[in-house]
Order: C-alpha cells, then sequence, then structure tokens
C-alpha cells in the first residue's frame, strides 16, 4: 500500500509478529530519517513493534531540505493554527491507512514526536472518538488551548519531557500542557531535564522507553 506521507518504516525482526506500533513524528525542518534514530534503542526492548516515521507533507519554509507539520513563516497565532490543522488531517489519514495496513487499532499505537512533531501528537492523539495506547512528546507544547479544549475527545495517558535549558520551546511550557491535560483529566507524568537544550538526550530516550514499556 501506498500511505499519503512518505515513510522509513523499521518492521519487527522476521518472524515477529506485528502487535503495535510506533509512529514517530519528527521536529521542524527534520525529516523520518532523522526521528527514526529513536527506534535505534527502542526496537530491541519492543520485538513486535513496528516502528513508522513519516516526513511532513510539505517541505519546510525555512528548509527546504526538511519538511514541516505546519508553517511558522508568520507570526500570527491564529494562522499557525490553521495550518496545524490542516496537518492534523492528514497525519489523521495516514493513522487510518497505517491500521488498515498492519491491521491495528488506536489503542496499539503509540504517537510520538519532537518539538512540531510532539504538538501534532497532543492533537491528533487526543481529537480522535478512541484513545491510542500512549502520547510520548519531546520538547514540544499545546499549539492552542482554547481551540484543544473544544476539540478534545479522549484521554490518552501522555508523557512530556522538556530540557530546563530550551531556548527553542521554553521549558515553561511543560508545565502549561501538564496543568491543561490534568485539568482535562489526562494522566500524564512530565520529566524536566536539568542543562538540557532543544534535544532528546539518553535520559530522554530511556524514559520515554520505559513509559511505553508500561503501557504495552
Amino acid at each position: 500500500m501506498t500511505f499519503c506521507l512518505n515513510s522509513i518504516i523499521i518492521k519487527p525482526e522476521k518472524g515477529n509478529e506485528i502487535k503495535n506500533a510506533i509512529i514517530l513524528f519528527h521536529g521542524y525542518g527534520g525529516d523520518g530519517k532523522d526521528i527514526s534514530m529513536l527506534s535505534l534503542n527502542w526496537k530491541r526492548h519492543l520485538p513486535n513493534t513496528i516502528f513508522i516515521c513519516p516526513d511532513g507533507h510539505e517541505p519546510c519554509t525555512l528548509n527546504p531540505s526538511g519538511y514541516q507539520w505546519f508553517d511558522l513563516s508568520k507570526d500570527d497565532p491564529d494562522y499557525i493554527l490553521k495550518q496545524s490543522i490542516i496537518g492534523e488531517s492528514i497525519i489523521k489519514k495516514f493513522i487510518e491507512e497505517i491500521k488498515q495496513e498492519f491491521e491495528l487499532v488506536n489503542d496499539q499505537i503509540c504517537l510520538s514526536g519532537f518539538s512540531q512533531g510532539c504538538m501534532m501528537s497532543l492533537n491528533v492523539g487526543l481529537t480522535t472518538q478512541e484513545k491510542f495506547l500512549c502520547i510520548v512528546g519531546f520538547s514540544g507544547k499545546i499549539i492552542d488551548q482554547h481551540d484543544l479544549m473544544k476539540r478534545i475527545k479522549n484521554n490518552t495517558p501522555t508523557l512530556l519531557i522538556h530540557g530546563e535549558a530550551d531556548q527553542v520551546v521554553p521549558s515553561i511550557h511543560l508545565l502549561e500542557a501538564k496543568d491543561f491535560l490534568i485539568r482535562n483529566s489526562v494522566e500524564v507524568d512530565t520529566l524536566s531535564i536539568k542543562n538540557c537544550d532543544h534535544h532528546i538526550p539518553i535520559e530522554a530516550s530511556s524514559t520515554a522507553l520505559n513509559f511505553i514499556l508500561k503501557k504495552i
């Protein structure tokens, strides 16, 4: 099957049944290859998991060699929200294709992402009728709390991880997202990492893996 998003797909070792999936969403200007690096360690502990790492649906405005889930070239919250919802609808179509191809349902799928990919994981993961296995977000935020408040439909368990020294997406967004999720009855775990800027260190990757293992 041809998917609506170009993707790197890492299947279980030959002979291992696919029982669940982790869909990894890259950050602004990245691509599926970048974020697929997370799978290198995780797959050893998840022998029945397929890892799916799509490229964003459009080239990045500021880095044409990479991709984006929504345009950030205008400092206009309404424009950004509108663009993110376009990206969200494409991701939802993509997830339906994945479910059909690999015979999976939402509660067998973890949505995870870095930065802009984290933002999309939250928006997609919390606005479907059926909740997902879990959401794991690195260095992201909720794009628009008022919008998400109106559209939230499930309480998918969520882990948010952020570097305290992040200058790209300041770590205050972790606290704001945590407060929002608690107020909306979503089970949320968080980890703030000292002296960590806008990237995914080993501590974050390991914490995320342990969280996923508890949910599977």
